[in-house]
């Protein structure tokens, strides 16, 4: 099932759009209890699974109504074996829903495809998305990059069953686990996008520049990772330490945070910071002048449709006046 799976589309000049905060629009915009913050528990039942629905035909409008391909990533940035465990998740139930979420992603593209006809022109990409083993802001334990493989492999593999076009992996942490989840991917034959996060001082969790962590991963790797992206940071954590180096080639896509809080406060905070989505329009114009290899964007936490509209005006615009 899966299409782009030997020649991603993102990886030519075409722009492409992806959502905002998943998680943080169910629990604070629809009221909905998400244990473990993991969206892909909603996939257990018809109800759930229609609001993923909803959820996903917003942005892929915005998309279909700004000609932007659109990147469908799945709701499983938790469906790992140790998350799932503490919801209640056999292996067997956690394959179904990691299965389970793809086929959700197939259904909607094919229902767009279905709509816009012959006369499409916008990719859609269906993207199994993994996340973090440990703790998204603060990791605990750091695999080393054999144990990452193999633990990765699992999620990985019923990706490749559902037909993946491509796995993302976000909210990365740290280099070893990053370096499993590429060799993981490439071992099936699967394009593989690494994401990673970073302190409100550019530096990824475990300390490490972005550039170093992007250069350990390639190396490690042979260069096998697709492209990189930055996630779940404010466009202001990051900008300074965009030096126009040929580091930055590597990065082709941004989903930032709508609060410049930190990880520490976002953590503690009881209430949604969404920022201003005008703002964050213009952050990203600014990150794009800085990063002219970027044509993937979309949004993280305290993000929603205002915010990733603002971007899509931002990155048309942007690559309109190149």
């Amino acid at each position: 099932m899966s299409r782009y799976r030997n020649s991603l589309p993102q990886l030519q000049d075409q722009l492409f759009l992806t959502d905002g905060g998943l998680e943080t629009t169910l629990v604070f915009h629809h009221g909905i209890d998400l244990p473990a913050f993991a969206a892909f528990d909603l996939l257990k039942d018809d109800r759930g699974t229609r609001i993923l629905e909803q959820y996903f035909e917003g942005y892929a409008e915005i998309a279909s109504r700004r000609d932007l391909g659109f990147i469908y990533e799945s709701a499983t940035w938790r469906a790992n074996p140790d998350w799932a465990s503490t919801l209640g998740y056999g292996a067997h139930e956690l394959d179904t829903l990691n299965q389970k979420a793809i086929l959700l992603l197939h259904r909607l593209r094919e229902r767009v495809e279905a709509t816009q006809g012959a006369s499409a022109k916008t990719p859609l990409i269906v993207s199994g998305c993994v996340g973090p083993r440990d703790d998204g802001y603060n990791p605990a334990n750091v695999m080393t990059g054999d144990e990452a493989e193999a633990y990765h492999s699992v999620q990985i593999a019923s990706f490749d069953n559902a037909g993946v076009d491509m796995v993302s992996a976000v909210t990365m942490t740290n280099v070893p686990e990053s370096i499993g989840v590429v060799r993981a991917a490439s071992a099936r034959g699967i394009p593989v996008s690494i994401s990673f996060t970073v302190e409100t001082d550019g530096c990824l969790p475990t300390g490490e520049s972005l550039s170093t962590a992007i250069q350990f991963v390639d190396d490690a790797t042979e260069g096998s990772a697709a492209y990189y992206m930055v996630n779940c940071a404010h466009p202001t954590h990051f900008e300074h330490i965009l030096d126009g180096g040929e580091w930055t080639k590597r990065i082709r896509g941004i989903r930032a945070n709508a609060s410049k809080c930190s990880h520490a406060e976002l953590d503690e905070a009881e209430t949604l910071d969404d920022g201003d989505p005008r703002e964050f329009g213009d952050d990203y114009r600014r990150l794009l002048d800085l990063l002219p290899n970027v044509n993937v964007v979309g949004g993280c936490c305290g993000t929603d449709q205002r915010h990733v509209d603002e971007v899509a005006a931002a990155l048309s615009s942007a690559r309109g006046s190149r």
